[in-house]
């Protein structure tokens, strides 16, 4: 069995092998057929097989050509052996000089390789000369202007040293000198050792020229006390050399402060002095002849005073009338020249103390917008700073101010100056916003809260007055537009004109009792006289001059001006009534009651008025003329104003007419439709173009 099984082992290669030649031949076997398929498939052979050449026969004479075309190469070759030498040589040299090309370009490769680095090289080095070339620019720089900052040129000692603060080149070297002190400051701060070498001279420096700009700046503000100096000039002096006060703020703040309080305390002085004595002066020219506290609205003319008693005003309507009064607060004159008292006592004027107060309020609001910008800009100040110095400069004249307006107010009762003085504070206010000058808001609110409380309280002491008015001792009565109510119209309709272009309601309940309580006064006065016909012209005459007045000054939409038309028509209308009574009464009461029972369906009872209405007939023809023509002289003489009494006449007429035209409608009713009076009536129209002519022209 072993013996098998190694037989096995050694013929297993063996079939390997024999198995694997089998396999090449197999291969070989294949690609004979393939070539043999190719050359089946040639065109040349295909064309020999088709036309059945001997393929042995013309093998064979392929050949022989082949051989013949073998031995003309050869003798081809022989020929140009010479030729294929010399192409050999060249070929040989050309190898020759390829190689030594080669050789050349590697060389010269070798050659930039080793110029790359250079460049590199080079670059490196240039790339550490610019940066060295930077940071000692960047010292030279430095260095340059530390030097600049802390040499002192002799230049500068001789000007700070010999040149007068006036002189330009004194203040640009000054500049310079700031700048390098300031420069050695912060060098010191950064611990500089060369700030030791100049600060001893800048320290030199800086001493005399604090003590020439010291002496400079006193020697201005001393300027200001001497007498009629325009201490304007000075001002507009110092504003020039501002950056004195700068430099002093900067190195000498204890010489800074001492300026500051001297101009304080001179300009405050000088202000106070040149206000005071203005004021004074001011005062020499107003009106010897003041409202005092028995010149009130309601205050008979007739009133007794006592021995001792000051003669009261000799036309005591001065006090309630505008008049020219408010041209003061007109723009021309608002903002317009002030009084020069001198001048006005050389040419005997005098003026009401609004003027007066105009005046010296604007020249207060100019000096106070002057002073208030010097201030700012010289001082370097704004805000609260400014508005404390100005106080300093200005509070001594102020103070003066108020407790002379609280003497004028304390004393006054003339509404219409202290409601003038209000709105020019309240116009001067408005100038100074716009002017930007804060300074004087808290004046201007002190001032107002002394002005209206006297303002409120004249008006209600005028109140106190009407309400005490005793009809009865207002001497003789008549008809006519009494003189208290004449005051209330002129006083309301000057309020309301001050009131127009700045309004202010903050009386306007005060002003609405003083009208209702001439209302009820009219009222009152109108109840003394006998007749409903007088009380009725008095009321009219009143109501009229009152709308009249209030409507030439005040706007025609106004309240009063609203109550007093309601209150004149209804009295209109009553008096014409009153009026028609006498003449036409009868002729009246017929058409009313008449028209009262048709519209009660009741027109039968109308038969047994024939005779009535006979009579009214031929009574109103034969004397309507008459009784017309002496309406008109009865109106006419009644009332002043020649309008109210056109008015009135027309009215008259005109419900006349109404009248008798719807008594003629009556007359159509059937009960009375066949009177023969009835032929005596008048034509509507012809009454018409009569009563026409009778109709006063004015």
């Amino acid at each position: 069995m072993a013996a098998q099984a190694e037989v096995a082992a050694a013929e297993a290669p063996l079939e390997a092998e024999l198995e694997a030649e089998l396999d090449l031949e197999g291969a070989e076997l294949e690609e004979v057929d393939v070539h043999i398929q190719e050359n089946l498939e040639d065109a040349l052979v295909q064309e020999a097989l088709r036309t059945g050449v001997d393929l042995l026969q013309y093998s064979r004479h392929v050949e022989l050509e082949l051989q013949e075309v073998e031995r003309a190469s050869i003798q081809d070759y022989i020929k140009e052996s010479e030729n294929i030498a010399e192409l050999h040589n060249q070929i040989t040299a050309c190898d020759a000089i390829l190689e030594r090309m080669e050789q050349m370009l590697s060389s010269f490769q070798s050659d930039l390789s080793s110029l790359s680095w250079e460049i590199r090289a080079l670059q490196d080095q240039s790339v550490a000369m610019n940066l060295r070339l930077r940071n000692r620019r960047e010292i030279r720089e430095r260095l340059g202007s530390l030097l600049d900052e802390l040499v002192v040129p002799p230049n500068m000692i001789r000007v700070i040293l010999e040149v007068p603060v006036t002189e330009p080149e004194f203040l640009e070297q000054l500049r310079e000198l700031n700048g390098k002190i300031e420069a050695v400051k912060e060098q010191a701060f950064r611990d500089t050792l060369a700030c030791a070498d100049v600060q001893h001279v800048l320290e030199k420096l800086k001493v005399k020229a604090v003590t020439k700009i010291r002496e400079f700046v006193l020697q201005k503000i001393y300027s200001f006390r001497k007498p009629m100096t325009n201490y304007q000039i000075p001002q507009n002096s110092l504003l020039k050399y501002k950056f004195f006060y700068q430099f002093l703020l900067g190195n000498e703040r204890n010489v800074a402060q001492e300026l500051r309080d001297q101009y304080v305390e001179t300009v405050s002085r000088i202000y106070f002095s040149y206000f005071k004595s203005y004021t004074g002066r001011l005062m020499k020219i107003q009106y010897e002849e003041v409202a005092e506290k028995d010149d009130l609205m309601g205050v008979e003319d007739t009133a007794k005073k006592g021995f001792f008693s000051k003669p009261s005003l000799k036309n005591r309507n001065t006090v309630f009338t505008l008049g020219n009064r408010g041209n003061v607060i007109a723009p021309a004159e608002l903002e317009g020249p002030i009084i020069v008292p001198h001048a006005a006592q050389k040419s005997d004027l005098r003026y009401p103390f609004e003027s007066l107060f105009r005046s010296q309020h604007y020249a207060l609001l100019d000096t106070a917008c002057r002073e208030f910008s010097f201030l700012a800009e010289f001082f370097l100040l704004a805000g609260a700073a400014a508005q404390e110095l100005f106080d300093a400069v200005m509070g001594k004249t102020l103070a003066m101010f108020l407790r002379h307006m609280e003497g004028f107010v304390s004393d006054c009762y003339d509404g219409i100056a202290v409601f003038l003085c209000i709105h020019l504070v309240l116009r001067f206010r408005n100038i100074m916003a716009k002017r930007n000058v804060p300074a004087m808001d808290r004046y201007w609110g002190s001032v107002l809260a002394l002005l209206w409380p006297r303002f409120e309280h004249i008006l209600e002491l005028h109140i106190q007055s009407i309400q005490g008015t005793d009809p009865q001792k207002l001497g003789v009565l008549d008809t006519r537009p009494h003189y208290i109510t004449r005051r209330y119209a002129e006083f309301s309709s000057a309020i309301a004109s001050i009131n127009q272009t700045l309004p202010s309601d903050r009386s306007d309940a005060l002003l609405g009792r003083l009208q209702l309580e001439v209302e009820n006064l009219v009222l009152r006065v109108a109840a003394e006289f006998p007749s409903r016909r007088e009380q009725l012209v008095f009321l009219i005459n009143n109501y009229d001059m009152m709308l009249g007045v209030l409507m030439e000054r005040a706007v025609e939409e106004s309240k009063e001006v609203e109550g007093f038309q309601q209150l004149l028509s209804a009295r209109t209308q009553e008096f014409v009534e009153e009026l028609l009574a006498p003449p036409f009464g009868g002729l009246v009461t017929f058409v009313r009651e008449a028209e009262a029972l048709l519209e009660r369906g009741e027109g039968e009872r109308l038969k047994g008025h024939e005779a009535r209405a006979t009579q009214l007939i031929r009574g109103f023809s034969s004397t309507w003329k008459s009784s017309v023509e002496s309406l008109s002289q009865d109106v006419m003489r009644s009332f002043s104003n020649f309008k109210i009494g056109t008015s009135i006449i027309q009215a008259a007429l005109t419900q006349l007419i109404q009248f008798y035209h719807r008594f003629q409608k009556v007359l159509e009713q059937p009960p009375l439709r066949a009177l023969p009076a009835r032929s005596d009536l008048i034509n509507i129209h012809h009454l018409m173009v009569e009563l026409k002519k009778h109709k006063p022209n004015f």
